[in-house]
């Protein structure tokens, strides 16, 4: 749909160094930068550790467990933050020394999300004594249950949102608790993951451990670039203690001192490693791993991230990739048959209901998100995509939202819930997405009462489209030195946009390339400029009655063979 271009109001910077290029200081002021301790991103800047409630208990159980060399489980999630987590919490456990510990990732199509009764059940068959949860648990009261009733030890490290009551683990580590005062709010689930080696590190140390075992303590920064692939692919937001951990991984990556995991799947996206940006992470790396999750099994990303050997790395992230051409394949026809669903309910721009469920009995539960994400962007509507549930014998079906700015989808799910109970049978998640599992016999009623109600909650100032830009960047910043400036700048991400900039140019050159996609040439002042936009609406473009464009743009620097060019990378366009 096409967007509102709001440019943003100028605000005092005079509190951050005048060292800086003055439009990044603006830029920087006007993203809620306080001043320049924010900008160094130095991991001595890091938020204090022990103020993350329960990690001083998890740490000092797990101590108590590694003395007794207790076979632990680490129970991870089927996405990229998942993924991470899980391999950064076995190479943790591996660097103390440690060797009897396993991971057990749930698969989506045959147990679901996170500590299940029966994912505990196999844990405990296969030797755990003790279970930890990464990036999931602080909604999985069944199998909390269960492990405790088969007398299982249970540390929760999660990051979503807790309900009402929490479940009874032994140890709890989520800086979203209520009672947390831990600053930083946004914490991935690798984040939680990282500070809890951190502590543990801490606590082994003061017990004398590493002299007892014998070993040098580790250099835990070496976890730095797990940290960062997975901040950044959950989309979580950037603050300043989210901003180091991303930093810090690039810069390790960057140096070239990554795991070959890692090294293989930059290799296999084809990017530069020496020049990785934090967007990497979001749009080649992470959807790769996730496809592993999605279409087959989340272990077989995991063990890429944790190969010893860039041999078995690369043939793993071919593997991966194979996997995420197949995700595209399945979630472009899904996207067209909704789309379809769409036009058959006769909406469009000026009749869309305020927010849109859609359900098919053959759609693939895997990419149900991204589908739901792309409705989203091309109607600006909260949406939830349902598909059937694994087990053909259930009446089930899966659903995952994603929302607009000015709807919190967790609590509106939270309200239908508690409104109409049993409609949803479980949910969870953030502010911006979102999980849940109703009846199929109830979809057209649950249907009806989320457009209702997001009615209610939505201000109808948030139904239309906006796009914040950074204003007009003079001629003479349009260079690639100043795109390198922007890029040193970072990194950019969730709550801390990568600059956007708007303009109007004269069209010289137009056309279509791979599709949908649409290829310019245009000019300002003089001067003509390259630039591209994706996933255009192939019947309004190329637009051949059009002499210029307002266009909403990020600068990029594109090499091909060894030259390097300045390359607008269109956000929205409108024909003048």
């Amino acid at each position: 749909m096409q967007k509102q271009i709001i440019q943003r109001i100028p605000v005092s910077d005079s509190h951050i160094s005048t060292n800086l290029h003055p439009i990044i200081k603006q830029i920087y002021a006007q993203r809620g930068v306080s001043g320049d301790t924010e900008l160094n991103l130095q991991v001595s800047n890091l938020a204090d550790v022990n103020a993350l409630e329960g990690i001083q208990d998890a740490s000092e159980i797990l101590h108590k467990v590694m003395l007794e060399n207790q076979r632990i489980f680490i129970i991870g999630d089927f996405d990229a933050d998942g993924a991470t987590s899980t391999a950064l919490m076995m190479e943790g456990l591996s660097l103390f020394g440690y060797q009897n510990h396993e991971f057990l990732v749930p698969n989506r199509f045959e147990y679901g999300y996170g500590l299940s009764p029966e994912i505990v059940e196999i844990a405990y068959q296969q030797g755990a004594k003790t279970l930890i949860t990464v990036d999931s648990g602080i909604s999985c009261h069944a199998g909390v249950e269960r492990a405790k009733a088969l007398g299982l030890t249970v540390i929760i490290t999660d990051h979503h949102l807790p309900g009402n009551r929490l479940p009874k683990a032994d140890a709890i580590v989520n800086p979203n608790l209520e009672s947390c005062q831990f600053p930083s709010k946004a914490l991935a689930g690798v984040g939680v993951a990282f500070y809890l080696m951190l502590s543990l590190r801490k606590t082994l140390r003061e017990n004398n451990y590493f002299a007892d075992v014998g070993i040098s303590e580790p250099n835990i920064a070496q976890l730095l670039d797990l940290v960062a692939l997975g901040t950044v692919a959950d989309v979580v937001p950037l603050d300043a203690n989210n901003r180091i951990l991303v930093q810090q991984g690039l810069n390790r990556i960057r140096a070239g001192v990554t795991r070959p995991g890692i090294q293989a799947l930059i290799e296999i996206a084809k990017r530069d490693q020496s020049q990785l940006v934090a967007s990497d992470f979001g749009f080649a790396l992470g959807p790769r791993i996730n496809a592993a999750g999605r279409l087959d099994d989340m272990s077989f990303g995991i063990n890429c991230l944790l190969a010893n050997d860039i041999s078995s790395a690369r043939m793993m992230a071919t593997e991966l990739d194979g996997l995420n051409k197949s995700r595209r394949e399945i979630e472009q026809g899904m996207q067209v048959e909704a789309e379809a669903i769409m036009s058959r309910l006769s909406f469009n721009q000026d009749n869309l209901p305020f927010a849109i469920a859609l359900y098919q009995k053959d759609w693939h539960q895997g990419v149900i998100g991204i589908v739901a994400g792309r409705i989203k962007e091309k109607f600006h509507r909260p949406t939830i995509v349902f598909a059937p549930a694994s087990d053909e014998n259930t009446k089930e079906i899966k659903g995952s939202a994603r929302s607009i700015e000015g709807l919190h989808i967790r609590d509106l799910l939270e309200h239908i819930s508690g409104q109409h109970e049993g409609l949803i049978i479980k949910f969870g998640g953030h502010a911006m997405a979102a999980g849940l599992s109703i009846n199929v016999e109830r979809f057209d009623e649950f249907q009806t009462l989320f457009s209702q109600y997001a009615g209610q909650w939505i201000k109808e100032e948030d139904f239309q489209g906006k796009l914040l830009s950074d204003g007009q960047l003079p001629i003479t910043e349009m260079t690639i030195d100043f795109a390198q400036i922007i890029r040193d700048a970072g990194p950019w991400g969730q709550r801390f946009p990568e600059p956007l900039f708007d303009d109007e140019f004269v069209i010289l050159q137009q056309r279509i390339v791979g599709e949908k996609h649409l290829k310019l040439m245009v000019q300002k002042d003089g001067v003509a400029f390259d630039a591209i936009a994706f996933n255009v609406d192939i019947k309004a473009w190329p637009n051949h009655h059009a002499s210029k464009v307002h266009l909403a743009y990020r600068l990029d620097i594109n090499e091909f063979r060894g030259r390097k060019n300045l390359q607008l990378m269109v956000e929205n366009l409108e024909a003048i």
